[in-house]
């Protein structure tokens, strides 16, 4: 996956919890100049930022997903943004599970990232 064509990306489990990762890659990515929309039926915005609610109203051009959520929640919403047509999936550290890759490997045209952190893989871009 190259990183380097991507500007939208969806932050699923994004949250306004400092100490969390879902609010660590969030500001990471943005200070990293990705245009990034924070998903989280808990929040209407973070720190100024429009939250959505569900990836199933994720803007269509919404390039990457990035999942920040326990691998019981992850699934139900790769099977959802995957029937809303999105291809492009990063699920970091502790986010995927067996399940997950098992359905990742069932479908011909997604591209999908497992334990790599993409705070790391986009350290160059900052």
């Amino acid at each position: 996956m190259n990183l380097r064509q991507i500007k939208k990306v969806a932050i699923i489990g994004a949250t306004a919890n400092k100490n969390k990762f879902g609010y660590i890659v969030l500001k990471d990515l943005i200070r990293k100049g990705f245009e990034v929309i924070p998903v989280s039926p808990k929040y209407d915005a973070i720190d100024g930022i429009k939250v959505c609610k569900d990836v199933s109203i994720l803007p269509e051009d919404t390039e990457l997903l990035v999942f920040i959520v326990p691998p019981e929640v992850g699934i139900v919403e790769f099977k959802k943004a995957y029937e809303k047509g999105f291809r492009k999936f990063w699920f970091q550290p502790g986010a995927e599970s067996k399940a997950i890759i098992e359905h990742a490997k069932e479908l011909k045209d997604v591209e999908v990232s497992f334990i790599k952190c993409i705070m790391v893989e986009t350290n160059d871009m900052g």
